[in-house]
Parts: C-alpha cells; structure tokens; sequence
C-alpha cells in the first residue's frame, strides 16, 4: 500500500501520525482510532513511512505549506486557515488548481503519489505566488 494511502487513512480515522521534533521518531495520538488493518499495512511499511516524514524535516515553509494545501483538498488534515484562505481568495483557489493541472501535464496522475516527483520551473512558479499569496493573506488576518 502507498505510504501516502495509509497516511490518509489514519489522519481520516482521526488519529494523527507525524514526525516527533524532540526525537525525531514517529509518533501516533489516538492510536486506538486507527483501524486494526490500516496499523497493520503501517507497520508493514513504517520504513518507508519514516522516510516520507524525514523528506520534509527540511522543506521550506512554501513546500510545507503546499504540502498542507494538498491534504486540505484531499480532505486528509483539516486546516482550518488553508480552508479559510481558499474560500475567501477564488483567484488563490484557481491558481491552487492551475499548479495541480501543471502537476498532472507532469505525470501526478493518483493523490497517493508524492507530487513533488512532478514538480518542474512551471509548477515551482505557481508553486511560489500561492506561497506569497498565503503569507499576504495570513498578515491581513493578524
């Protein structure tokens, strides 16, 4: 099973996986939520779980906040702010779609597939003005 599929299935669940900073190792809330097949596929695939988390412990506050639009959308982590952003800015929500149509030209053909595999300078570009309008939005919110 995809580490992205079984990501989604836990958030979904209600529970939440991620990247302890204190040590970096994963750790789980609510574990109890998780249903006993999606642990099992996890632990099954806890290797490349980790590495999935560990590929962002550096990524830039743009590609973090990219990476929190996509599982907004894909509606596997609420972001409350991300969600109020989009609804508010429809030009941020169609340039939103115009950098997911540039992935997809690319090869980003299934959600559970890493999309930075398909990024290039077009998407990057987009990628960067969704960035700075997220920032100009989230000033205005203070």
């Amino acid at each position: 099973m995809q580490v992205l599929k079984i990501l989604s299935l836990i958030w979904k669940s209600g529970a939440n996986i991620y990247l302890d900073k204190s040590d970096d190792r994963i750790a789980i809330e609510n574990q109890n939520l998780i249903p006993a097949q999606v642990m099992q596929a996890a632990e099954q695939n806890f290797k490349s779980i980790d590495e999935w988390f560990k590929s962002w412990k550096d990524a830039s506050s743009e590609k973090i906040t990219l990476m929190k639009m996509v599982h907004q959308i894909c509606g596997w982590q609420h972001n409350e702010k991300i969600n109020d952003w989009l609804c508010v800015e429809v030009d941020s929500l169609d340039l939103f779609n115009d950098w997911m149509i540039v992935l997809a030209k690319n090869g980003w053909k299934d959600i559970y597939d890493d999309y930075r595999e398909f990024e290039n300078d077009e998407s990057n570009a987009l990628a960067k003005e969704l960035y700075n309008r997220a920032i100009t939005y989230a000033k205005t919110q203070k």
